[in-house]
């Protein structure tokens, strides 16, 4: 006689038995039990010795360094010697984010740099045009700076200032190939080596508007390779792939299971987007080139992306990007920051990712193709170490501020030759009619 059958009155059945059992717990996990009583501190609250001066943490100069590959550091200096590093690259876009920083420059001097909100509300609502990657970046790199500041007079992590660690360790992968992928095989085997259990590499080369369905071939053959290895991989279309190729590649990827495709379609094209987001399994990720929270607005709503990727130098900074990591987890959309720069948006990336609950990822850029000619993410650090890749993440900062230490020596050193320099432009892809196409 089964559970579920009639029973005669008053007699006991199976599933009386069974509910009327002693429950079995397991015992707890070994995670559990380590932080049985939440996370640990581990460090030692340091204030700085201007703190309790009056006058001491209003803003004394703002300078910004334009340094080889590609990035553009901003350094802020209290009236009590506090100096704070931030960073506002825009690729490709340099001398215009440095006229912006001129203008934020003489606008700020005699602020006080802890009122970070107040100078954040002020650069973006004074001013009757506002947003753009233009003005977000360069207010990007005074908001880091402030973040870095404030850390530093109070002798606290940024992310103590962001509402506390959640974690104590970031998840970050590195890059395979380049804008024109190949040997992904042995890179990923090298940065398997290093730590990396997650790459990511660009989906496709230069590709047309409507191509061959032979154009995605080796697309799939590389996450193939990658994945053969034991690691995870992310696509990155870059916006190269228009609509009728992304949802011939995301359907021909989906066997391999990839971490994620990023950028699949432009952005603006959101009923694409979700057209596309209903015909795959595959997680969608996109954010790179949004920059505010009203931007990343209309994707949240269409429920078209499964993760929000904004750049921190690009996006306004710490404030701006933990209010859209707040405003991400109300729609269960996970944060992976975009991060192809220098070591400041990196640190700050990091802090906000100890301190957000839907922080999944964040991008790196140590030894990716971008850095060239011996400049890369350590070249102008004096900690390198607090980045050390172990098991697919890099560990808490602890110490004030950013918790990087930079060599200003060297920084303006290199920032003099760079003067002289073009700055970095992004690549130009044409078709076989000269056509230009997505980069």
């Amino acid at each position: 006689m089964s559970a579920n059958e009639a029973q005669p009155l008053g007699t006991s059945t199976i599933a009386t038995d069974i509910s009327t059992q002693q429950a079995t717990y397991l015992p707890p996990s070994e995670l559990a039990a380590k932080y049985a009583k939440g996370l640990k501190q581990h460090y030692a609250i340091q204030p700085h010795a201007s703190a309790s001066q009056p006058g001491s943490t209003k803003i004394k100069t703002i300078e910004n360094f334009y340094v080889r590959p590609r990035w553009l550091f901003v350094r802020i200096e209290t009236e009590g010697g506090v100096v704070g590093w931030g960073e506002g690259t825009l690729e490709g876009h340099t001398e215009a984010v440095q006229g912006s920083l001129k203008d934020i420059a003489r606008r700020l001097i005699g602020w006080d740099a802890m009122n970070i909100e107040e100078i954040y509300t002020y650069l973006l609502r004074h001013r009757f045009y506002r947003g753009g990657e233009v003005l977000m970046s360069a207010m990007s790199g005074v908001d880091i700076a402030l973040w870095d500041i404030k850390g530093k007079v109070l002798g606290v992590p940024v992310w103590e200032l962001l509402g506390g660690k959640i974690r104590e360790r970031c998840d970050v992968y590195g890059w395979v190939g380049g804008d024109r992928p190949s040997d992904v095989l042995e890179q990923a085997k090298v940065r398997k080596a290093q730590g990396f259990t997650r790459v990511k590499m660009n989906a496709t080369e230069s590709i047309g508007w409507l191509d061959s369905p032979h154009a995605l071939d080796e697309t799939v053959q590389r996450l193939a390779q990658v994945k053969s290895i034991g690691i995870d991989a992310g696509l990155d279309f870059h916006g190269r792939v228009h609509k009728g190729m992304a949802k011939q590649l995301a359907a021909a990827l989906e066997p391999h299971r990839p971490l994620f495709i990023e950028e699949p379609l432009l952005p603006g094209h959101v009923n694409e987007l979700k057209d596309l987001y209903n015909k795959t399994t595959i997680p969608i990720a996109l954010g790179e080139r949004l920059f505010t929270r009203l931007d990343c607005r209309p994707y949240f709503e269409a429920g078209c992306i499964d993760i929000i990727q904004p750049d921190i130098a690009h996006a306004g900074g710490i404030s701006e990007t933990k209010k859209i990591a707040i405003m991400a987890e109300a729609y269960d959309i996970g944060v992976a920051p975009h991060c192809p720069l220098g070591p400041l948006a990196f640190a700050a990336s990091l802090h906000v990712g100890f301190s957000t609950p839907n922080f999944v990822v964040c991008e790196m850029s140590w030894k990716m193709h971008y850095n060239t000619g011996g400049f890369d993410l350590f070249t102008y650090m004096k900690n390198p170490e607090v980045f050390k890749v172990e098991g697919g993440s890099v560990g808490l900062l602890t110490t004030p501020g950013l918790g990087i230490e930079l060599d200003e020596e060297l920084i303006r050193k290199e920032a003099k030759e760079a003067e002289s320099l073009e700055p970095w432009i992004n690549p130009l892809f044409r078709g076989d009619g000269g056509e230009i196409r997505e980069w």
